[in-house]
């Protein structure tokens, strides 16, 4: 490790759907957490590594702070505002195509009680003229004292090293916390999940995407070398199943081979994988249900 080697812990924050996991999987440069166009997609606060010669930056991408309106929604509030007590730095991401809103405002509040560096980054500066941006950055700076103010494309990747640059300055020297090409904490299973669970967001219609939960009952690799994973997908009813399955089967067909695709990416190993698609009633306010499929709020 290099002398004067620099570590910390950083929280992405914003409301839903702001770009948080496509900025973390920028950074890491590769797909670690999901992404949709469906809002509050992120379900736990997913740890991303990233690591250069001189620092290392463990980024916790949390779920968008919301106004919740069932257990699961409280869970991933409540993920969210903890993860601002646990790190050195907390970047409050906000859409610039978006005007300011009661979300932006809650999260801004909870901010005054941080007392680490907060930085203002205003995401999807591709979509607007750069005149633009002064007067949205007037308006955030009135409500709150920012470390940084910093415009990115999160997409793009504009500006995202210079981004990094100044997050590391505000780190102190400190140890690599993981192998410097790790890129993130969660287990294969934990990310497999969620690369299913993203491509039933992206191929399924607005009565579906909260209410689905995928579990991996189970994975290993075969004498063959090929990683034989078995996953269930849970949704809310009886209806759902349905639509998840698919005519014949050809969406539940068209949801595993994406999946797959990305999990070979991912792994680098050859990938069979079956789906099962099963109902478990109201999950989402079910705690002992809740706690089965991860969701644990200490």
């Amino acid at each position: 490790m290099k002398e004067g080697f620099k570590s910390g812990f950083v929280a992405i924050v914003g409301r839903p759907n702001v770009g948080k996991s496509t900025l973390m999987n920028q950074v890491i440069g590769q797909k670690i957490a999901i992404m949709s166009d469906k809002p509050q997609t992120t379900r736990n606060k997913i740890h991303g590594v990233y690591t250069t010669e001189d620092m290392q930056i463990v980024f916790l991408d949390t779920p968008g702070i919301h106004k919740p309106f069932s257990k699961l929604g409280d869970y991933m509030v409540k993920a969210a505002i903890s993860a601002l007590e646990e790190v050195d730095a907390v970047l409050f991401l906000i859409d610039v195509t978006e005007e300011l809103g009661g979300g932006d405002r809650f999260i801004i509040e909870r901010l005054k009680n941080v007392s680490t560096p907060v930085f203002l980054v205003l995401n999807k500066i591709d979509k607007v003229h750069p005149e633009a941006l002064l007067p949205i950055i007037e308006t955030y700076r009135k409500l709150h004292d920012f470390a940084e103010i910093v415009p990115v494309s999160a997409l793009q990747g504009n500006n995202v090293n210079a981004l990094l640059e100044q997050v590391g300055k505000y780190l102190d020297e400190g140890p690599m916390y993981y192998p410097a090409d790790q890129v993130t904490d969660h287990p294969e299973q934990f990310v497999c999940a969620e690369l299913i669970r993203e491509k039933i967001l992206q191929l399924t219609r607005e009565e579906v995407p909260h209410s689905i939960a995928v579990e991996i009952e189970s994975m290993g690799t075969g004498d063959n070398g090929v990683v034989n994973v078995g996953a269930v997908i849970y949704v809310e009813r009886d209806s759902q199943k349905g639509i998840v399955i698919g005519k014949q089967g050809a969406l539940l067909r068209e949801i595993g081979k994406l999946a797959r695709e990305d999990m070979e990416r991912l792994l680098g190993s050859k990938i069979f994988l079956e789906l099962w698609v099963k109902v478990k009633k109201d999950w989402r306010n079910r705690e002992s249900v809740l706690k089965s499929l991860g969701f644990r709020h200490e």
